[in-house]
């Protein structure tokens, strides 16, 4: 391995392992990093000799903090062409890791976000432990909630998909496993561990996915209760609502504290994000993988050529002023006719998957 790559692999046993190694930028996304990491995967699916991938971060801190976004904004600022090529090859990625024939273990300790969540919540296991915090929180940079949003957002129990897409909610562990972002928890002084632990496996004994099963059992432990599930209930009445309108509406007619605290995040969001995105999560639920992934790219260009996005990565990651300047700068200005304009077909710039 050479240390000094962005993204290291590793075969030891039967387990073929992928490290992300950016831990300065909180492992963050490349397209490098995709570049590399697509045909390792396919060609440990090949390999009959590999038997479960794993994958983890670098360092103590993150995961995968996200996607590269402020490459993409300055090339979007550019006309550089990342701006459609880091979204193609990244959901490619994605529907690979769904696609994936064998174990795939994403070890989530630390932050986890974007573009890391496209990286961990589509393989088999997703193991959380003591530092994970894992988030969607694309509406609050003017975007959306891509890499398979569409896809596993609307399919979480109630209605917490459009809470966590609406609100970039931070979970932890008890609250990732209660939303069935994760399968499993550890805690982290024993990852490193449990990690080694598969390449030690006998894969000639049991089914792949049990003896994976088997090994995670030996080191999880209950993450203790979840936050969220305090508030299922007003979570599914309050977004069951037919419009971001009539769900802040809602919220504010509780009377409740915690859902006043949910309002006010909600009202700082991009309002061209907020109404896409409720789109994106409703349309979703009717759609395949596949055809999830279609859409996300068709929404990706949109907002490419929008304006909100580059003015959410400025304020949050640039300027860090945390003042974007939405346009327009409240929900009642965005119609219908906007919405609509971020699902339009792209006819030949289509995102495939030859």
């Amino acid at each position: 391995m050479n240390e000094t790559e962005e993204v290291l692999f590793e075969a030891r046993g039967s387990v073929g392992y992928v490290t992300l190694n950016r831990p300065q930028a909180l492992n963050a996304l490349t397209l490098p990093m995709i570049r590399a990491i697509s045909p390792q995967l396919v060609a440990w699916q090949e390999d009959s000799r590999v038997k479960a991938v794993v994958i983890r971060g670098a360092g103590e801190r993150a995961f995968c903090a996200g996607g590269d976004v402020r490459a993409v904004w300055a090339a979007g600022r550019d006309g550089d062409p990342l701006t459609e090529v880091f979204f193609r090859e990244e959901y490619r990625l994605n529907r690979l890791i769904h696609c994936f024939a064998k174990p795939y273990v994403a070890l989530i300790d630390g932050i986890t976000m974007g573009g890391g969540v496209g990286l961990s919540v589509h393989g088999s296991h997703r193991v959380v432990g003591d530092r994970t915090l894992l988030a969607m929180p694309e509406v609050g940079i003017g975007l959306f909630p891509d890499v398979g949003g569409s896809y596993f957002l609307p399919r979480l129990p109630g209605r917490l998909g459009l809470f966590l897409a609406l609100t970039g909610w931070r979970l932890g562990a008890a609250d990732a496993i209660h939303c069935g972002l994760a399968t499993d928890y550890v805690p982290s002084d024993r990852m490193n561990a449990l990690a080694a632990a598969f390449a030690e496996l006998d894969w000639s004994k049991d089914g792949a996915d049990a003896l994976v099963d088997g090994v995670i059992d030996r080191f999880k432990a209950e993450a203790g209760p979840a936050e969220l599930a305090a508030h299922q209930d007003l979570i599914d009445h309050c977004f069951s609502a037919a419009s971001v309108e009539s769900l802040l509406a809602a919220l504010d007619a509780s009377g409740d504290d915690w859902a006043a605290k949910v309002a006010k995040i909600i009202r700082r969001q991009s309002p061209t994000s907020l109404k896409v995105t409720f789109a994106q999560i409703e349309r979703g639920a009717e759609l395949d993988f596949d055809q999830a992934m279609i859409q996300e790219y068709r929404m990706s260009q949109a907002f490419m050529a929008g304006g909100d996005f580059y003015e959410g990565i400025r304020s949050v990651l640039v300027d860090k002023d945390n003042q974007p300047k939405w346009s327009p700068p409240d929900l009642t200005g965005v119609t219908p006719a906007v919405v609509e304009r971020h699902f339009l077909p792209l006819g030949k710039r289509e995102l495939t998957f030859n």
